[in-house]
């Protein structure tokens, strides 16, 4: 009477969809009205008069609105250094530099000149010479 339990793997095997693309959002917003949440609640809090052993609230309050701070500068740097597309481009593509332009027209170096200090003498991966 040994019953084999056997799954079934039909399952498995079936396609799997895709996956959904990324929602867009606007981060900056969410955090500024994070920060005005936690600003909100430092405010009712220092009117609340609350007890000795009850304040770590208020510092809660603070170390958020730092953080969201924080949080808005990384996003607005983030968001300021990402590439901007190619003018005429339907597709969104970044912008890259011109292949053909030299390393004084894209402000490339060359890989010699940025080796420096303690990196002259070590090996190049690759580099027979």
């Amino acid at each position: 009477m040994s019953e084999v339990f056997s799954p079934r793997l039909e399952c498995v095997n079936a396609p799997r969809p895709p996956d959904p693309g990324p929602l867009e959002t606007d981060d900056a917003k969410v955090i500024l009205s994070g920060i005005g949440l936690w600003a909100v609640a430092l405010v009712v809090l220092l009117f609340a008069g609350l007890d000795p052993d009850q304040r770590w609230w208020i510092w809660t309050c603070v170390a958020g609105i730092g953080l969201g701070i924080f949080g808005y500068w990384y996003v607005w740097r983030r968001d300021r250094h990402e590439r901007v597309p190619a003018a005429g481009d339907p597709t969104g593509a970044p912008a890259l530099p011109d292949a053909t332009a030299g390393p004084a027209q894209t402000g490339a170096v060359p890989r010699e000149q940025a080796v420096t200090g303690d990196q002259e003498d070590r090996p190049v991966p690759g580099r027979t010479s």
